[in-house]
């Protein structure tokens, strides 16, 4: 399937925040289409790119921001750390997710690494780069999304309402200054869950308490955790 325009469909609140980068929508869509055209595999397929905007901006309260999609083939789906429901076996991020959720609040790994009962409760699964090449991580770096996704951070952050915003890695953490923009916001920045970093600050740093604690003091409905 070759993109032809990455922007549809978007929940209007998203489609408002991100209209200033039609120029930037287009030429992504465009330079994707060229790599596809040359024979390389884009990830996530197009009609996944955009997934995390068709959820309501309104009601996000809680950003979970990473690096950028999965890149073996059949695991990213347009939702940071997420997979498809029949994906075996888990990527190793998001087992090391599990573990420290358990660590954290006891909640026992799930079979399925689909984290779409988290998204239903206005958790914002985001990358900072919303493709790859198959089997090379980075390699969307510098296309355009990073203004995207910036806009969208700066964006959330900005609202009159509680925002827990969660980064993992290096790439997320970057976002921290743009995220201080008052007592509503609660930054929680970590190592990435990779198995390559997740010992160095990611296990302990209990970001679903952390998360919750700052949601009932704000007057806000904590998540549920637990992968339905």
């Amino acid at each position: 399937m070759l993109i032809s325009d990455v922007r549809e469909p978007l929940d209007q609140g998203w489609d408002a925040v991100l209209a200033e980068h039609t120029g930037t929508f287009a030429a992504l869509a465009e330079t994707l289409q060229e790599r596809q055209k040359s024979g390389e595999q884009v990830l996530p397929a197009a009609e996944n790119i955009l997934r995390v905007f068709r959820q309501p901006f309104d009601e996000v309260k809680v950003l979970i921001l990473g690096q950028d999609p999965y890149p073996t083939p059949g695991h990213a789906v347009g939702m940071s750390f997420s997979v498809a429901r029949d994906v075996r076996p888990l990527a190793r991020s998001l087992t090391n997710i599990y573990r420290e959720l358990h660590d954290d609040l006891g909640i026992a790994p799930a079979e399925h690494g689909d984290l779409t009962s988290w998204a239903e409760q206005g958790v914002a699964l985001l990358n900072r780069v919303l493709t790859v090449q198959a089997g090379t991580p980075g390699s969307h770096r510098g296309l355009g999304w990073e203004q995207i996704t910036e806009t969208a951070v700066r964006a959330l952050a900005a609202r009159d309402q509680p925002l827990v915003a969660i980064l993992w890695g290096n790439d997320a953490r970057r976002m921290a200054p743009v995220l201080q923009t008052g007592e509503h916001v609660l930054v929680i920045e970590s190592a990435h869950p990779s198995p390559l970093s997740a010992r160095r600050g990611f296990f302990g740093s209990k970001p679903f308490s952390r998360a919750n604690e700052f949601l009932r003091a704000q007057g806000a409905e904590p998540v549920d955790w637990q992968v339905r």
